[in-house]
């Protein structure tokens, strides 16, 4: 009888663990549960019970219900060198991470990892860049509280679209940088989430009302290259225009996803409206994660 009951407990391990194996290449249900307008086209993050939105040049807090309490129209003072765009934020601790740098038509310089206050919206320190990196442009950056690291993405094709770039979180020293295997084309926002991390790629059309990507990777401790897998398709958004920054509400079970309608963007900037705009709209999607 023992070593029955010793069988079936391999066996209903064994069946656990191929569930899980089954998951790990498998995405995720995510089910639309409503939008909300925003101010700021670039990143979203959450903690606790407010949410913050970055714009090209704003910083953006709200309450849990998503009204506005706070608002930094002027959030590159105290920089020392010139930054005029700010990309997809993450927060750690009530500090937000931010990728500045100076953008202008497709080319981005003056990298910065910078840190501010989450209730002032206030430059707090920033940490120094590693121009041998690589990276030539910062679309976002996400904290890995597992790892106790900062990873930037690019959103600039070629060499550097195709890594991901790591630093220490507490120096701010460069850690490396890991290849993506079939990376996305055009990636504009990075979160970590339960082991994984998750990116939006502006790989779709708006002209042609051709929908934007999330994919997913896991990156192993030490590796030099990851294998990146489709995690969903935004075939729901209001309209068609470009994806932006992503975060995960823990407390919700949200993945929260900004996107842009209205401008047609060329070359990373905004170029007129589509017809029937006269502004461009951003929006938070909010989607429940399916168990």
């Amino acid at each position: 009888m023992r070593n029955k009951a010793v069988a079936i407990m391999i066996l209903i391990g064994v069946i656990v663990l191929m569930i899980y194996a089954a998951r790990d290449g498998r995405p995720a249900a995510y089910t639309l549960q409503g939008c909300v307008e925003v101010t700021g086209r670039q990143g979203v993050c959450c903690e606790d019970d407010s949410y913050w939105v970055s714009g090209s040049a704003t910083l953006a807090k709200y309450d849990a219900d998503w009204n506005l309490v706070a608002l930094n129209e002027d959030p590159f003072e105290g920089y020392e060198i010139e930054v005029n765009h700010i990309g997809d934020i993450d927060i750690y601790q009530h500090e937000l991470y931010v990728g500045a740098e100076h953008f202008m038509d497709g080319v981005g310089k003056n990298i910065q990892i910078a840190v501010y206050d989450a209730d002032t919206l206030k430059l707090k320190h920033t940490f120094p860049f590693e121009p041998e990196s690589g990276q030539l442009e910062c679309s976002g950056i996400a904290v890995d509280p597992d790892t106790n690291t900062v990873w930037m993405c690019s959103w600039v094709g070629e060499d550097s679209g195709k890594y991901l770039y790591k630093y220490d979180l507490a120096s701010g020293e460069y850690l490396g940088r890991v290849e993506m295997k079939e990376p996305p084309v055009w990636v504009q926002g990075i979160a970590y989430h339960d082991g994984y991390f998750y990116l939006t790629a502006d790989d779709g059309d708006a002209d042609d009302d051709e929908p934007d990507h999330i994919y997913r990777t896991k990156i192993k401790q030490g590796a030099a290259s990851c294998k990146v897998t489709p995690e969903r398709t935004l075939d729901d958004v209001t309209r068609q225009g470009e994806i932006e920054g992503l975060t995960f509400d823990e407390d919700a079970g949200q993945l929260l996803v900004l996107y842009n309608r209205g401008a047609r963007i060329v070359l990373g900037m905004p170029k007129g409206f589509y017809e029937g705009y006269d502004r461009e709209i951003s929006e938070v999607f909010q989607y429940d994660i399916g168990k």
